[in-house]
């Protein structure tokens, strides 16, 4: 069986016990790994720095993506604490309210830009300073939805964003294989995740999507965890550049 022991994993993205992040994070520690794990802003930091000490995470750290200082930081402080890092997660995504409901052909350049920032690019910005701290390769990670390739109701601008995302998840990987550092995009169905509650009609979704699925379950964020932590094993080495559903067969319905 795969074991994660006296790895350092950075997990981005955790905002309360029902994050996919969380989730993430649970299965690294339970396998082994040591935890770097951050918050958004002050108002965000009362609800994830007591899950981040229940595991004893050994760098805790705010990360607003779109402060470079904050970026800085936090590669700053786990390069001088660890000296590498082995896994980084990276869970967030964010869209202005007034471009999400509404339609993709009338939403805002700002708004449209700003996703894309925050939801994309900010990955690869992680990525580029995560590199040199795996001299012997790792996993870099991101979250995606099945919207990113079939349109779903309400899912709005976040549909090419997501796809956005895991072309890049392709790109990444073909250009950092050979320095066995794999990228993948986990693409879990819906789930009842603060994210998630943004978006219209919501509990629709969910309900149609357990009906749908061949399981008849929704996943939880402990399978999305599961998937991330045997990704980040040395077992999975050979794996890269893939969108991993964790659907419980939603996505391969019509």
């Amino acid at each position: 069986m795969f074991s994660l022991q006296g790895q350092k994993a950075l997990v981005v993205g955790i905002a309360n016990d029902n994050s996919i992040a969380w989730g993430c994070a649970r299965a690294f520690r339970q396998q082994g790994a040591d935890l770097a794990v951050t918050w958004l802003n002050e108002k965000a930091e009362p609800h994830v720095r007591p899950l981040a000490e229940s595991l004893g995470a050994a760098i805790m750290m705010p990360l607003d993506v779109a402060r470079p200082d904050q970026v800085d930081a936090l590669f700053d402080a786990i390069e001088t604490r660890w000296g590498r890092l082995d896994t980084l997660l990276h869970s967030i995504a964010f869209a202005p309210r007034a471009d999400l409901h509404g339609r993709v052909v009338d939403c805002s350049a700002e708004g449209f830009a700003l996703a894309m920032d925050v939801s994309v690019h900010s990955f690869l910005r992680m990525i580029r300073k995560a590199e040199p701290l795996m001299p012997q390769g790792g996993t870099c990670m991101t979250v995606s939805f099945f919207g990113s390739s079939r349109v779903v109701r309400h899912y709005n601008m976040m549909g090419p964003v997501k796809a956005a995302l895991e072309s890049t998840v392709r790109y990444a990987a073909a250009e950092l294989g050979e320095k066995g550092i794999s990228v993948h995009a986990l693409s879990p169905g819906p789930l009842q995740t603060r994210a998630a509650s943004g978006i219209d009609h919501f509990d629709e979704m969910l309900a149609a999507a357990a009906d749908r699925a061949p399981t008849h379950q929704l996943a939880t964020i402990d399978d999305v965890g599961a998937m991330a932590a045997f990704l980040a094993s040395r077992e999975a080495f050979n794996l890269t550049g893939g969108v991993h559903d964790i659907d419980g067969g939603f996505s391969i319905t019509a």
